[in-house]
């Protein structure tokens, strides 16, 4: 690995908040963490297990990690996806230390046999290994550290009730106020070395969809393009010019989002439409549309999901210059 990838894998680490603090926006959850993490550290005791679920890109990684620097704790990264087997997951379990974290992302996507693994474990703090096969099998029951377990989810209803039902906290993440990314925007531009001024963060803000992983996305972006073209320097004039290159408009929309509502509106005259007739005619996938694209579509009023499928609203149709089917 060369310097240059080095120094930018640290930044992508040193932007993330690394305590309550330094997290800017969630303020309801924040207060509500703040008393929960408090009151394990007095306890000493491990934190309740904490869901939380939302659109991509809000922060649920980084608060697993700010809880784990709150509580002064390891933490143990992992996915659904990633444990495949009962035993992946008990090869995990058995190797953490008292109060430490394990933070499952995705979790919606946990096998059920991994799921059932996992209940005794959150529950009882024990593991249940199966001992020998057939007619001679045998339950151990392996005592366990008190730990804690985060799961993030973008589709908390596709989470089995009884695995739910375990965590003691589950909070929803909203999409962001545009003076929160603004904060957020100014502090990631102050740690990568980035001069912009509150003003330039607004209008930054203002396109990000109300999502801080876009948001300092963005900010990188528009960094690039000052470099070549305005020897580094980031106007109003350099953003808005590398924000037309981007093809993202005044509300954050991109060449996706259009195509996307051109698609529903002309092409279906507004719908409904299924999301897999829609994910045909782009040639995308479902999951994409429904994770990616629809969330903040959905925000600004432009979409609505129905039973018999998607269909845009006035506010789309005058979005691009089309009158309504009526």
């Amino acid at each position: 690995m060369d310097k240059t990838t080095q120094k930018e894998l640290k930044h992508i680490e040193t932007i993330r908040p690394t305590c309550l603090e330094e997290f800017n926006g969630q303020d309801i959850i924040k207060e509500n963490l703040q008393i929960l993490l408090q009151a394990a550290k007095a306890r000493d005791d491990a934190a309740d297990h904490i869901l939380f679920y939302g659109p991509p890109g809000l922060g649920k990684t980084t608060l697993a990690n700010v809880i784990a620097h709150e509580m002064g704790v390891g933490i143990k990264v992992t996915s659904g996806p990633a444990i495949e087997r009962s035993g992946d997951l008990a090869s995990i379990l058995t190797n953490l230390k008292k109060g430490d974290i394990l933070f499952i992302d995705e979790i919606h996507r946990l096998n059920k046999v991994v799921e059932e693994t996992l209940y005794p474990a959150m529950e009882d703090f024990a593991l249940d290994i199966i001992v020998s096969k057939g007619p001679a099998a045998s339950t151990l029951r392996l005592d366990l550290p008190k730990f804690t377990v985060i799961g993030a989810t973008t589709k908390i209803g596709s989470i089995a009730s009884p695995l739910r039902d375990r965590f003691g906290a589950v909070y929803r993440l909203r999409f962001y106020k545009d003076i929160h990314l603004q904060k957020i925007i100014l502090r990631a531009a102050k740690i990568l070395g980035i001069k912009i001024d509150s003003d330039i963060a607004a209008i930054l803000a203002k396109r990000s969809r109300r999502t801080p992983r876009i948001a300092n996305r963005l900010l990188k972006r528009i960094r690039d393009y000052a470099q070549i073209k305005n020897n580094n320097l980031i106007t109003k004039k350099t953003l808005e010019q590398a924000l037309q290159v981007l093809e993202i408009d005044s509300l954050g929309l991109d060449h996706n989002d259009r195509i996307y509502l051109k698609t529903i509106c002309q092409k279906y005259q507004g719908g409904p439409v299924g999301v897999e007739t829609i994910a045909v005619t782009l040639g995308d996938d479902g999951t994409s549309i429904e994770e990616v694209i629809e969330p903040f579509l959905i925000q600004l009023g432009f979409i609505k999901r129905t039973k018999s499928g998607r269909i845009a609203t006035d506010k789309a149709f005058a979005y691009l210059g089309l009158k309504p089917n009526k």
